[in-house]
């Protein structure tokens, strides 16, 4: 005879450290009660829910109406850590969606996460690096992390964070430095940046540069390039065994030889040659920018001189796929074949 027996196991469809979600237009009011629960292992759960869910715009869209957001606020302070990084994930996954962004800038979201900067949980200081990230790749949001005063800070961080967070700082740095570098620029920003331009790791070379790029925007930018001696290592970078390296640092030079002192800097460094290499990449971005740095260095007597000899070089790419690059050899072949 057959006897009834009841397994030890649960069924296979079912995560135990998850909430159970309520049906239909229920499920993120229900989640919202359980963020404020004082049970520690409901607060875990919702949060756990509430990763998967705010990967769909329409849930953060409601998710922010019905006053989420203060609750992650007030979670971020909690003294659990698993509490901590599950808040700072589901504020970074609402972040990759305008409607998040928005509700960020409008519920101050972006001072309550710099408060855990010093977090000692490197998963909820990367979530939160994350966050920003993010939230810089709109001007509203780049604007609202320079206007709460972040940027010192972030600056100041990139001398201490893990490799991984570092390359997330960049990323949000040079966003923010887009829409106003003044700040950077009185935290010594430039010679923070020098120093990653030679870092081991290629991703933070790269995003160096190219942050160097946005703080030389600015005239004040240009000459601190040029005083704490960068042009240099940019040069160096021309030559660099990465081809997005090579692109960035190529940026850079095209911002800072706008200066005088910074053309003959790059003069003085030899950087016509490599320069002249890379308008033969295949990488779009690294002929534009090597044509309009030359085009920079062509400005100096000296410069042109050498580059006249060059000019077939130009006409090649006066039919170059990218109608920016064939406008950009066309005005470089008017400046070298310049008479005064």
């Amino acid at each position: 005879m057959a006897h009834a027996r009841i397994s030890t196991y649960l069924p296979p469809d079912i995560n135990p450290t998850q909430a159970a979600i309520a049906y239909g237009c229920r499920a993120l009011p229900k989640l919202n009660e359980e963020l404020q629960s004082e049970d520690l292992l409901t607060r875990q759960k919702a949060l756990m829910a509430l990763c998967d869910l705010m990967h769909d715009p329409e849930h953060v869209y409601v998710a922010i109406d019905i006053g989420c957001l203060e609750s992650l606020k007030a979670l971020l302070k909690d003294t659990n850590n698993m509490v901590r990084i599950k808040a700072t994930e589901v504020l970074h996954i609402m972040a990759t969606h305008n409607v998040g962004r928005e509700g960020f800038l409008e519920h101050d979201i972006i001072l309550a996460l710099s408060l855990l900067m010093n977090d000692p949980q490197t998963a909820c200081r990367e979530n939160l690096h994350l966050a920003f990230k993010h939230l810089a790749q709109v001007p509203s949001g780049a604007r609202g992390i320079v206007s709460s005063g972040l940027i010192p800070l972030l600056v100041w961080k990139l001398q201490k964070e893990e490799e991984k967070i570092q390359e997330l700082l960049l990323d949000t740095l040079a966003a923010c430095l887009l829409e106003d570098a003044t700040e950077a620029l009185t935290s010594r920003a430039v010679p923070f940046l020098k120093e990653k331009l030679l870092a081991a790791n290629d991703n933070i070379r790269s995003k160096a540069a190219y942050t160097l790029m946005a703080v030389s925007i600015p005239l004040e930018g240009k000459k601190q390039v040029w005083q704490y001696d960068v042009i240099p290592i940019l040069v160096h970078l021309l030559k660099d065994r990465v081809e997005e390296v090579r692109a960035n640092a190529a940026g850079a030079l095209m911002y800072a030889t706008v200066t005088t002192a910074g053309k003959y800097a790059a003069l003085d460094a030899e950087a016509i040659y490599p320069l002249l290499i890379l308008l033969g990449s295949t990488l779009r971005k690294a002929r534009l920018n090597s044509i309009k740095a030359l085009t920079m260095l062509a400005e100096a007597p000296e410069g042109r001189k050498i580059l006249q000899a060059h000019v077939p070089n130009f006409r090649v790419l006066e039919v170059d796929a990218s109608e920016a690059v064939q406008r950009a050899a066309q005005i470089a072949i008017k400046t070298i074949e310049w008479k005064p």
